[in-house]
């Protein structure tokens, strides 16, 4: 297993960001927009969806987006890599989220977040949100908002790290019972946001 700590020094090029992470070998991880055709991108995405299976949600309950959701309009996907190019980490965001009341060009949905088994504890989940966030903000996103599990207790607590908190169910996600909705707005005042209720990552 790799066992890298990222030193969270970011250097931006264009559309790609490069990170140096260390000590155990120098080595840079790089974040980029790409399409979910790309080499290693389809491992990730099934990785994904069978750890979230796994968990023991139903099936209606797994609620992703598919590769050719991700190459429709407003849909981004990033992917972060290693130097030798291996995909290690996957994020989405979805612009004009409808929260309830129609699509909203100020909120974008974060979908289908994951890092490879081998690189977690490495900080790339935590690039990655930076890197989304940093670019959504920059596009005029007021507020990114996202669904998780009840039993994705690690997720929870990441983006409770990250600023997220809990807010109450919106769009598809009304009435499931295993869905948990998140929200962090990007503004830092004037702020237009859903309605917070305190987190709790033990439901």
């Amino acid at each position: 297993m790799l066992r890298h700590v990222a030193s969270g020094r970011l250097k931006r090029n264009e559309s790609v960001t490069h990170i140096a992470y260390a000590p155990a070998v120098s080595t840079a991880l790089s974040i980029a927009v790409e399409s979910p055709r790309e080499r290693g991108v389809e491992r990730l995405l099934a990785d994904s969806t069978r750890h979230a299976q796994s968990l023991g949600y139903p099936p209606e309950a797994t609620i992703l987006l598919d590769a050719q959701q991700f190459e429709q309009p407003g849909v981004r996907l990033y992917v972060a890599r290693d130097e030798t190019g291996r995909a290690l980490g996957i994020a989405a965001i979805v612009d004009g989220t409808d929260t309830g009341a129609g699509p909203d060009e100020g909120r974008a949905e974060l979908a289908r977040m994951f890092v490879d088994a081998e690189a977690r504890g490495l900080g790339i989940a935590g690039m990655l949100l930076e890197r989304v966030e940093t670019d959504a903000a920059a596009r005029g996103i007021r507020e990114v908002v996202l669904e998780t599990g009840t039993l994705h207790l690690p997720a929870q607590a990441l983006y409770a790290k990250h600023g997220y908190r809990r807010v109450p169910q919106f769009g598809r996600y009304v009435g499931t019972p295993t869905s948990v909705c998140m929200a962090k707005s990007l503004l830092t005042f004037g702020v237009d946001s859903l309605a917070e209720e305190p987190l709790s990552v033990v439901d």
